[in-house]
């Protein structure tokens, strides 16, 4: 039986630990499987994340439990440090696009067809709108057999040209708050915005890439990183 939220939604620190496992799965793959002070490092980020969360290693803990025992998240052997893994897809019983769109709508918030495009870039592409918007429809109709409807599109916003759209994965959402205009920040920003924040997202993830290896040297040569020599631009 696949996920149902309308029978047991998760709890918003249950949501965003598990969309969190599902973004770094796909944008850092090297720190994959995670542990959970990477995962809580994740979870607190303070850019693309609706609402921005403070979680404690117990409630993150607590939310890794519980995903366990619905089937969304496993244990991963590692050699010292407990490593975790999300099972989205085969939990809840959607494609690989979907699963995008729902991860994108539990971190960031409500957003329109074409933020989420925007911001699914490091996760997967889609072609166009259209096919963003053809993912969403087929959420929103799900039937009850395969678990009922995971996605909501909200009321137009005053001055808005295009309608959001909620997840259910926590359960039903409140669609009178959807009427609200779109901050600055989390779900709502569009346009130049959300291309600016997906290239901060982008050279965050660059970044992290980055010290992963240098770590992984640093640990193969046996120094410490902080000790490593640098040489000045043009010199050996």
């Amino acid at each position: 039986m696949p996920f149902d939220p309308a029978i047991r939604p998760l709890t918003p620190h249950e949501a965003r630990v598990l969309a969190t496992l599902m973004e770094k799965a796909r944008t850092v793959p090297d720190s994959y499987p995670m542990s959970l002070n990477g995962l809580l490092t994740g979870c607190n980020q303070k850019t693309s994340r609706d609402p921005v969360m403070n979680l404690s290693d117990a409630e993150a803990q607590e939310a890794l439990d519980s995903l366990k025992l619905l089937t969304l998240a496993f244990e991963s052997s590692g050699n010292r440090t407990t490593r975790w893994e999300h099972n989205f897809q085969r939990g809840v019983g959607v494609p690989e696009q979907s699963a995008v769109l729902l991860g994108l709508l539990m971190l960031r918030g409500p957003q329109t067809a074409g933020e989420l495009r925007i911001n699914a870039e490091r996760w997967y592409r889609f072609a166009d709108i259209s096919s963003v918007e053809a993912f969403l429809d087929e959420l929103q109709e799900r039937s009850a057999e395969k678990g009922g409807p995971l996605v909501v599109q909200l009321p137009r916003a005053p001055g808005a040209r295009e309608q959001r759209w909620a997840h259910l994965m926590c359960g039903p959402v409140d669609t009178s708050a959807g009427v609200s205009a779109p901050s600055s920040g989390g779900g709502g920003i569009t346009g130049t915005s959300a291309a600016l924040q997906a290239r901060v997202d982008a050279l965050e993830t660059e970044v992290a890439n980055l010290r992963s290896t240098v770590q992984r040297l640093c640990t193969e040569l046996g120094i410490s990183p902080d000790s490593a020599p640098m040489s000045p631009p043009g010199q050996d």
